[in-house]
């Protein structure tokens, strides 16, 4: 009877034992899982600004050169034009 009950005992140690260390590795993937990801977000967050910064760049470029176009034109319109 005591082999049956150390038997019984056996198995739940090991069971508990596979499951504690199942546990641990599910925790410690999940760990890495987070720590990838939020490297990633990181990642993605840094090369939006830079995406912001050079639309910003060429938003004052565009509208500089708008802004000559702009000045050509009234000039071209202030001139009396010559009729024959």
């Amino acid at each position: 009877m005591v082999e049956i009950y150390a038997a019984i005992i056996g198995a739940s140690i090991g069971i508990a034992g596979m499951t504690a260390s199942g546990v641990w590795r599910r925790t410690a993937e999940s760990r890495e899982a987070v720590v990838r990801l939020t490297m990633a977000v990181e990642s993605i967050a840094g090369k939006l600004e830079e995406l912001h910064q050079d639309m910003k760049a060429d938003r004052k470029e565009i509208y500089g050169r708008l802004n000559s176009c702009e000045s050509r034109i009234t000039s071209l319109e202030a001139r009396p034009t010559s009729r024959d």
